[in-house]
């Protein structure tokens, strides 16, 4: 079931999504959560269709806020509500014109179900630096973004970093949880002490640089990080006393885990769509404080490697045909070494 309205207020789409559940026979139950989307027209139909099949698995109102033409000098609120066969759920469209756009909140509000908790989400590029402190944020227990989408990506990851609150997350993150699952597998089993490693990925990648500061966390070791052709990470290399522990992934879909004394075995690790990813965030409501560490540890060598002028920079063993980035140079000085030989906590896989 679609409903259109067009100059509407909040008292008529509460009053169409009322007649629409009696109609369909459905009380507003069984509603886990409100996942807002904030967006613009390019991006709202891939971010509503992830929302839709998300919420097959988290059974959620979305309500999507698209700004449109906010420097219009008359403001205007056009609703469209898809309920039924389009999803498990209730989706709303919001499209916000003129100065109304500047004020988003003030339509949200009255669409929130009582006692539920909400999470807000920006999918594109427009990311703001600190989500809690925007309006729609600031509603929100759980906040997601995208630095991957940006322009700048490392830049705004490490503003992301800078203005974290207990609830943000990103997506460059989210991205990380099969590899971080995969290595910290690898180090079940006995292996020599570990005295440094490598992350190899397309340039500029914020989540190779996560999964390099969260590695240089764990085990206390230098972590390089190297440029290759992708996508995404091509592969991570722990060198120990006793030869490589490594993983490559250079097509995106099946990664080789290489040990010493083993022989390699093939490991399933795709390139997860972006339904994917928004289910998995939806699973857990509470800070997550693996990612804030991580995401801390960056910031902090970024800012540290653009302000050390006529300091070494850290040595990179890079594969044939690899390069590091000026970016990714910056983000490997100051990881500094600790003792070696630990394990990466697999309780705080879900980040």
């Amino acid at each position: 079931m679609n409903i259109d309205l067009t100059g509407t207020s909040t008292r008529r789409i509460q009053e169409a999504l009322t007649q629409a559940r009696h109609l369909m026979g459905g009380p507003a139950v069984g509603m886990v959560l409100t996942l807002i989307i904030v967006t613009d027209e390019s991006a709202q139909y891939d971010a509503v269709r992830a929302a839709t099949e998300a919420a097959r698995e988290h059974p959620c109102r979305v309500l999507t806020v698209i700004s449109r033409d906010p420097r219009g000098g008359s403001s205007r609120l056009d609703a469209e509500i898809r309920m039924g066969e389009t999803g498990p759920g209730e989706t709303v469209l919001l499209r916000m014109y003129g100065p109304l756009a500047e004020h988003s909140d003030s339509v949200i509000v009255p669409l929130l179900m009582p006692d539920t908790p909400v999470v807000t989400w920006w999918p594109g590029g427009n990311v703001p630096s600190a989500p809690s402190r925007s309006p729609l944020g600031a509603l929100a227990q759980r906040r997601v973004t995208d630095a991957y989408a940006a322009g700048d990506r490392l830049g705004t990851l490490a503003r992301l970093a800078e203005g974290y609150r207990p609830g943000d997350t990103d997506f460059t993150w989210t991205r990380l949880t099969s590899w971080r699952s995969l290595l910290a597998a690898s180090l079940d089993q006995d292996y020599d002490e570990i005295v440094s490693g490598e992350v190899s990925a397309e340039p500029d990648s914020p989540s190779a640089e996560l999964l390099a500061a969260w590695l240089s966390i764990r085990l206390g070791v230098p972590m390089d990080r190297t440029v290759s052709g992708g996508p995404g990470i091509t592969g991570v290399r722990l060198r120990t006393t006793g030869g490589d522990i490594a993983v490559s992934r250079p097509d995106g879909r099946t990664a080789t885990l290489s040990r010493p004394g083993q022989p390699d075995r093939q490991v399933s690790l795709m390139r997860r769509p972006l339904a994917e990813l928004l289910a998995e965030e939806l699973r857990r409501l509470d800070p997550d404080e693996v990612y804030q560490e991580a995401a801390a540890r960056f910031a902090k060598d970024l800012a540290g490697g653009a302000s050390d002028e006529g300091v070494a920079e850290a040595p990179v063993s890079a594969s044939a045909g690899a390069a590091t980035s000026p970016a990714a140079k910056a983000a490997a000085k100051g990881r500094s070494g600790g003792r070696s030989g630990k394990r990466p906590d697999r309780g705080t896989e879900a980040g």
